[in-house]
C-alpha cells in the first residue's frame, strides 16, 4: 500500500467512526463502511464519500472552525451535493441556486455546495473569495470600491469583465475547472439582495449613499472531511453586524467611511482624545443593524453572537467534546471586553473535519 493510501486510510478511519456514532448509527455499521473503504482504497487508491458523510462532514467542520464565533447552529447547515457536476455551466447553476437559497428573500440560510473533490490533478477551484464581492479599481486618485478586491478585479478585466467603476460594483463569478481556461460569469440581475444603508436617528446618513450585500459566500476555503479534499465548497451563514460595519467599511485598507460618517456628526477629528472613531464606529455599526432589520435581512449583533458561542460552549460540553477556537477571532471587533468571549481563553488546536485556507487560484504568490 502507498504512503498516499496509508495516509487516506487513517484520515477515514477515525471520520467513519466518529460520524457514524454521532449519526447514531451501530457500531457494526461503522466497521462494515470502514472495511468498504478500505478495499476501494486498496484497488481504486481513494473512496467515494456517501451523501451522508459529506452532509455531516461538513456540519463537523463547521463545529471545528476555531474563528468562527456562530457554531452555535451548525447542525442547521444545508449540504447540496453537486460532486456530479464536471462542466463549468453546470457549476455555475449550482453556484447561483445556492446564493437563492441561502438569501431566501432575507431570511437566510446556511448552506454549503460541495463539488468534486481533489483527485490527482484533478482539482476545481472557484477564483472568487467570496461569491458576492464588490469590485475595487486602482485609478489616478485612488482607489474605487473595495481595496480588497483590487488584485482579483484586474483578473476578471483580463478576462473580459467590464465594470462600471462604481464604489459597489458587483464581481463576476469565476470557476476553473483542472488546467481547463477560467470560465467568467456574471451574476443574474436580482440574484444578490443588497441592503442600503440608512441610520436611525443621522437623517443626512444616507447622503453616504452605502451600502452592502445581505449574505457573506465564502468560496476559496478548502473542506477536508475523512482525507477527502473537496477544493470548491462554497459555504455562508449570515452577518455579524461588526462584519461590516467595523471591518469592511470602517478598515483605513477597505471602504475606510469613519471620516465620513464623523463629518456628518460634527465631531473633532484634530485630536484622538475626542475619540471621534470610536464615536463614529459605533453608529456606523449601528446603521448596519438598523438597515438590515428595516430591510428584513438577517444580522447578528455582536453581544448576541457572543452569548450565542457561550451557549455552544455549554452544549459542546454536555456532548463531551472539547471546545477549540482561536481568541483573536472569536473576540468582537468593536467592545469585545463587553462580551464574555473576551474573559476566556481557548485552545487553538485543529480538529477533523476542518475548513482551511488555500493558496489563490490565480496568484502564484498566495
Amino acid at each position: 500500500m502507498s504512503i498516499a493510501s496509508r495516509y487516506l486510510l487513517n484520515e477515514a478511519e477515525p471520520f467513519i467512526s466518529a460520524c457514524y456514532a454521532e449519526l447514531g448509527k451501530p457500531e457494526e455499521e461503522a466497521v462494515k463502511r470502514i472495511a468498504e473503504v478500505r478495499k476501494q482504497v486498496d484497488l481504486e487508491g481513494f473512496y467515494t464519500q456517501t451523501y451522508e458523510e459529506i452532509s455531516h462532514g461538513a456540519k463537523m467542520a463547521w463545529r471545528n472552525s476555531n474563528r468562527c464565533i456562530g457554531r452555535l447552529f451548525w447542525q442547521s447547515l444545508e449540504v447540496f451535493d453537486a460532486r456530479r457536476m464536471k462542466q463549468e455551466d453546470e457549476m455555475a447553476e449550482a453556484i447561483f441556486n445556492h446564493i437563492k437559497y441561502a438569501t431566501n428573500n432575507g431570511r437566510v440560510r446556511p448552506a454549503i455546495t460541495i463539488f468534486a473533490p481533489q483527485l490527482g490533478y484533478q482539482r476545481i477551484r472557484i477564483w472568487n473569495h467570496q461569491l458576492v464581492r464588490y469590485a475595487g479599481y486602482r485609478t489616478a486618485n485612488g482607489i474605487i470600491g473595495d481595496p480588497a478586491s483590487v488584485k482579483f478585479t484586474v483578473k476578471c478585466m483580463e478576462l473580459g469583465w467590464k465594470g462600471r467603476q462604481t464604489p459597489f460594483d458587483i464581481l463576476p463569478l469565476v470557476i476553473q475547472i483542472n488546467d481547463r481556461a477560467p470560465m467568467l460569469y456574471e451574476l443574474p440581475d436580482g440574484l444578490v439582495l443588497e441592503v442600503p444603508l440608512a441610520h436611525p436617528e443621522l437623517k443626512n446618513f444616507e447622503e453616504l449613499q452605502l451600502k452592502w450585500y445581505a449574505v457573506p459566500f465564502i468560496s476559496d476555503m478548502k473542506l477536508e472531511i475523512g482525507g477527502i479534499d473537496y477544493t470548491a465548497a462554497p459555504f455562508n451563514g449570515w452577518y455579524m453586524g461588526t462584519e461590516i460595519g467595523s471591518r469592511n467599511l470602517a478598515d483605513t485598507d477597505r471602504y475606510n467611511k469613519l471620516p465620513d460618517v464623523a463629518k456628518l456628526m460634527n465631531l473633532d477629528m484634530t485630536t484622538n482624545t475626542s475619540l471621534w472613531k470610536d464615536r463614529a464606529l459605533v453608529e456606523l455599526n449601528a446603521s448596519v443593524i438598523h438597515s438590515f432589520k428595516r430591510h428584513g435581512v438577517s444580522i447578528v449583533d455582536h453581544h448576541t453572537a457572543a452569548e450565542q458561542f457561550m451557549r455552544f460552549e455549554k452544549q459542546e460540553q454536555a456532548a463531551g467534546r472539547e471546545l477549540t477556537g482561536r481568541w483573536s477571532w472569536l473576540i468582537p471587533p468593536m467592545s469585545p471586553t463587553t462580551t464574555a468571549v473576551w474573559h476566556r481563553g481557548f485552545k487553538d488546536k485543529e480538529i477533523k473535519p476542518i475548513y482551511s485556507y488555500q493558496s489563490s487560484a490565480y496568484d502564484a504568490g498566495g
